[in-house]
């Protein structure tokens, strides 16, 4: 006995009577349930050949709701999404072109022609500001000269 397992995991569907799985039987069995009828609705009155042609007509759906797959949904699954994105929830997507380098341009215009104002500075904020970059500046160099005076005592730079 061998047994077929499908690669991805999802798509193995259990086979319950003659290979079919118990959706796939039931529509078959639905299909043929109405192409029986049907045939003995019509035939007294139209005769075998287009009674034949109603049989397959009526039995199409039925046939198509057991078999038919569409990206991984059965078919009413399927009517059922196709009815709520095309009637119950219509949208409409418009394209509209976007160019970011002009965007990026006209907003560069923009700046240009109004230009912010920048605030007056007191010169006593001035001073301190002054003061404090000077300060900065010389814990700066204090703490790379130590550093350099502790690397060429220990012999790692050479003179």
């Amino acid at each position: 006995m061998e047994v077929k397992v499908p690669r991805d995991i999802l798509q193995y569907e259990e086979s319950l009577f003659f290979g079919l799985s118990l959706r796939q039987f039931l529509f078959s069995l639905l299909a043929v349930g109405v192409a029986v009828g049907a045939y003995f609705l019509f035939d007294p009155m139209l005769g075998t050949e287009t009674t034949s042609w109603i049989c397959m007509v009526a039995a199409l759906p039925f046939a198509l709701l057991g078999f038919v797959r569409y990206n991984g949904m059965t078919a009413d699954q399927f009517a059922r999404t196709w009815v709520r994105s095309e009637l119950l929830f219509p949208e409409v997507l418009v394209f509209r072109g976007s160019n970011f380098y002009m965007d990026a341009v006209e907003q560069g215009r923009e700046e240009e022609a109004n230009p912010k104002r920048k605030k007056a500075v007191s010169d006593e904020k001035q001073q301190v500001r002054k003061a404090k970059e000077k300060r900065r500046r010389e814990k700066d160099f204090e703490r790379r000269g130590r550093n350099i005076y502790k690397f060429r005592k220990r012999g790692m730079i050479s003179r």
